[in-house]
């Protein structure tokens, strides 16, 4: 995967505070291929992503897409976090709806 670059996030906040679940995103890969569904999540050492998943029958998750290694695991985390906390930020300015991008970056990762 050398050469993609991740090119737009997209996050919806949710705006429960008790609940673990804090916002969806969605991440487009060099303008031409999306990932929906991945959840920002409140666990006990703060926000992290959680790729999106699919239960199955015997009710354990496995996730449908994922990183292949921790460096672009770090990098997704990083441009999602950076945009949920920007969403919520407009949200409470009043400046853009939700739906509208919160962020659109132009980074590559490498494939070391």
């Amino acid at each position: 995967m050398a050469g993609l670059e991740i090119t737009e996030v997209r996050v919806r906040p949710f705006s429960k505070e008790d609940e673990k679940l804090k916002a969806f995103a969605t991440i487009t890969f060099s303008d031409c291929f999306v990932v929906s569904d991945l959840k920002v999540i409140k666990g006990k050492k703060g926000l992290f992503v959680a790729m999106p998943s699919r239960k199955r029958k015997d009710g354990t998750f496995k996730d449908v897409a994922h990183p292949l290694n921790n460096e672009t695991r770090q990098l997704i985390e990083k441009k999602v976090l950076a945009a949920y906390e920007e969403a919520l930020a407009q949200e409470t300015t009043g400046s853009s709806p939700i739906d509208e991008p919160a962020e659109i970056v132009e980074d590559e990762f490498s494939d070391k």
